[in-house]
This record gives structure tokens, sequence and C-alpha cells, in this order.
């Protein structure tokens, strides 16, 4: 990486995912200053107003790595936000960037990672986060992590479901989560990308840890309407749920997911994200009021 940020040059940084809903929010972040020069790369070209005007839109998919070359060429710093879909197909996608971060000497990765990272978890994509980080390491490539909490706006299809229901049905048990907002995570991403490589880790998590019985009574409240948990059998949400049509990837991530709650991974809170930007974390309250 240039010095740039001695020189006062302009940085140029790129955004893997950046038509998608945590992308795009780094991308706007990042557009609004004018000691950067952003590249929004993108898996097919998107609408003209989907973007900042003054972004630079590169077309490449995950799985076509002379596009991603093409894309991270003179790039000094690249914001890495996974793939999406099964985890075989995200492990190929996440190998391609890193190759091309490598030989397009890219330097600095601030990567998207999860708090559960373990390979002994039973969630899908604990292990390709782990993998991941360890390609990124072994790749000589000067790197950061933010290992992102479970975002509440993922949360938020269960809670206006449980909104009209009363009940919020899932296979939780006494699992406690530290939901993160996606724009928190975003000013986290950011906030790497205009720093120097920390290789390693920062946890970015809510500002509290609490059970779905917590959830549902923080819904409830927000959203002014009685929401009860009930914790239900994974089988019994696995079943429901695929009445639903869910695409079967999905039903087995959402279930691997829960299966990780109930065992305590997500039950995290660590003050990372405010050392980085200097602000604190949203909390649930805060995005299901405005987003009532």
């Amino acid at each position: 990486m240039t010095d740039d940020k001695a020189t006062g040059a302009t940085m140029r940084i790129a955004v893997t995912g950046a038509a998608g809903s945590l992308g795009g929010r780094v991308v706007r972040l990042l557009a609004g200053r004018a000691d950067v020069d952003v590249v929004a790369m993108t898996r097919r070209k998107p609408p003209a107003d989907a973007l900042p005007p003054q972004v630079e839109v590169a077309v490449a998919d995950y799985a076509d790595l002379p596009a991603l070359r093409a894309a991270l060429k003179g790039v000094d710093v690249l914001v890495f936000i996974s793939s999406d879909g099964p985890d075989a197909r995200v492990l190929l996608h996440h190998r391609n960037v890193v190759a091309a971060a490598a030989a397009e000497r890219v330097g600095h990765v601030a990567a998207l990672s999860s708090v559960d990272a373990d390979p002994a978890s039973p969630f899908c994509y604990a292990v390709v986060n782990r993998l991941t980080e360890d390609l990124l390491l072994a790749s000589g490539v000067p790197c950061s992590f933010a290992r992102a909490s479970l975002y509440m706006e993922f949360f938020r299809s269960w809670l206006t479901e449980a909104r009209a229901t009363g009940l919020l049905r899932l296979p939780a048990a006494d699992g406690r989560v530290s939901l993160v907002a996606r724009d928190d995570v975003a000013r986290a991403l950011a906030a790497l990308a205009l720093g120097e490589p920390t290789g390693r880790h920062h946890d970015i998590t809510g500002p509290e840890s609490v059970d779905l019985a917590g959830i549902a009574s923080i819904t409830a409240e927000a959203w002014e309407t009685p929401v009860a948990y009930v914790d239900i059998p994974a089988d019994t949400y696995c079943a429901e749920t695929a009445a639903t049509g869910l695409d079967p990837w999905w039903l087995y991530a959402f279930s691997s997911m829960f299966a990780s709650v109930r065992e305590q991974r997500w039950d995290r809170v660590r003050n990372d994200y405010t050392q980085l930007t200097g602000r604190l974390p949203l909390t649930l309250r805060d995005v299901l009021s405005a987003h009532g």
C-alpha cells in the first residue's frame, strides 16, 4: 500500500458485495470522504442510482478470478465482505478474493468475519469464516478482521412475524445473543479500512446480550404490542420452515445458526466497535423504534 495517509494522497478503496445491504452502507460511508476513491465491486452492473455517482463500479463476480484481479489493480485497501450461499461455494469465492488481493499486492484487506468463527461450531459458516481468516493470514497480505455478531435487521423478519402473531417461535432455548446493527458493522469496516492493518480480529457486537425472551420483551416495548418468546424444538422449526418453501440450504443455515445460539456462541459483548469508531453501538430498541 502506498503511504497515502502520510502524504495526504487519495486512497483507493475497493468494496466487495457493494450492491448488498452491508456493502452498500460501507460504500456510502467511504464515498463521502474527499480523501478516498471508492471502487464498488458487484456481481452485475447495478442500476445507475444504486450507488453514489462518484463511485467507480467494477463488475467482478466472486467466481471470476481474472475479473477480481482487474478490479483490484491499483487498489490500496480492500473491504472484503463475504459471499453468500452454500458454504463450499462461499469458500471457493473467498479463496478467489484472497488470491486476487495477493496477486495485485493490495496493501490492506479489512475483512468481514463472524463472532462465531470456531471450527467446532454447528453453525455452517463458522468453518468458512475461520478458514477465510487463515487464508488471509497465510497470504502475506496485511489484514484486519471485523468479527460481527448477528444482525438486528436479520432478526427483524422473525420479529415482524411475531408482531403479527404475538409469539416469537424459534429454537434458541436460553441462548443469548448480542445483536448488532448493520450500520455499526459498516462503520467498523470503514474505520478499519481507513486505518493501518491490525493483523487481528475485532469483535463487533451490540451493547447487550439477551436471550430470546429478552428480545421479545424489547420488541413488545418498542412496537407497543404484546410479543412473547416460545422455545420450540429444532425439528419443529425445520418442519414448519420447510413448509414455507424456503430453499433447503437456507433452512440448514438457519437451523445450524440456532444450534450455535443454543451453545451460547453469540453471547459476547465487547467495546471494539467504540474503540474503532468513537461511537456507542445502536441498541435493538434504537433500530426497532426507528423502523416501527
